[in-house]
């Protein structure tokens, strides 16, 4: 089972649209396995975004994650990185899909609803990184196998 982080970042927080993700990825068949509302620490939001350090938006990245709170969470499933990431939509969106997350509801890049785990590895790297394991909840629910095939 892949495993992603997902996050909904502040502005979609601010806009009340968690139960909106939450809901869209629960239909989609993937399995929630760690949540946590908080805010987000700067060391937290460097290491998460070390990859950008240099940058010229990479302050103001930090200081946008960082400026209200956050929902946290690790989705899991067969496929997982790239169902969530065809669900939230293209990076800008203007590019997302009609039905998408980010096409729904976003405008701007720099408030783009959310962060969804871009490989594989980022996904158990970046859940690693925000999450203890005793955090992450491995369980079955009694749909999986009409979800899952062969599971």
């Amino acid at each position: 089972m892949e495993k992603s982080l997902v996050l909904v970042k502040p502005d979609g927080v601010q806009r009340g649209l968690v139960g909106e993700v939450i809901s869209r990825l629960e239909r989609r068949g993937l399995r929630l396995v760690a949540a946590k509302f908080m805010l987000v620490p700067r060391e937290l939001a460097e290491k998460h975004y070390a990859a950008h350090q240099g940058k010229g938006f990479y302050a103001g990245l930090i200081e946008y994650i960082t400026s209200a709170p956050v929902m946290a969470m690790v989705w899991e499933g067969p496929r997982a990185i790239e169902l969530i990431r065809q669900t939230m939509g293209a990076t800008r969106p203007w590019e997302a899909a009609p039905g998408t997350i980010r096409h729904d509801f976003a405008v701007e890049v720099g408030r783009n609803i959310t962060h969804a785990s871009d490989s594989v590895e980022n996904g158990e790297l970046e859940a690693k990184l925000w999450f203890k394991p005793e955090e992450l909840v491995s369980w079955s629910r009694e749909i999986d196998r009409w979800v899952f095939e062969g599971k």
